[in-house]
């Protein structure tokens, strides 16, 4: 899994003139099976992926909290939710609560996350290979494929599967 990390930037990069004009002929004429596709795929993926031998999303990008996350894990930490902004998050150019730093402060050193549980929905939908009109977020699976080995796979073997 290391190696494969350590490459995927790179075979990200090699891939991406390709995959950026596939997600825009699939934005054009997204099959009608699109979403049953994008789920089968996600599902064989995760048979055999287990993101505690990765964590790379957790390592190298933060996700965005939304104000229901923050509402949820203040009240997991017992806090106010603007003792908990103050505490881990700063809101960043888009005006987005997004953490101070990464890798994130909630990844243990087992790969494990402390808050699971109430973790922030974008961490709970990542890689979002199994999102709904899954076309509408081509930029993000993009930026995704160079982080998430799983995401680079599904991809992979989207372009296969569907013929544009």
């Amino acid at each position: 899994m290391e190696a494969f990390l350590n490459n995927l930037p790179k075979l990200a990069k090699d891939k991406h003139k390709e995959n950026k004009t596939f997600f825009t002929k699939l934005k054009k004429k997204p099959p009608k099976q699109l979403d049953y596709i994008m789920q089968e795929l996600h599902e064989e993926e995760f048979e055999t992926t287990d993101c505690l031998t990765c964590a790379n999303c957790c390592k190298t990008t933060g996700p965005l909290f939304t104000d229901k996350d923050v509402q949820r894990i203040a009240k997991y930490f017992r806090q106010k939710p603007q003792q908990f902004i103050d505490q881990y998050l700063r809101v960043d150019e888009e005006n987005d609560y997004v953490l101070k730093s990464v890798p994130c402060t909630f990844l243990g050193p087992d790969n494990y996350c402390s808050i699971y549980e109430v973790r922030p929905k974008a961490c709970a939908e990542f890689p979002h290979t199994d999102r709904k009109k899954f076309q509408q977020i081509s930029n993000l699976t993009l930026k995704n494929v160079a982080i998430c080995p799983a995401a680079y796979n599904i991809v992979e073997k989207m372009k296969s599967r569907i013929k544009l």
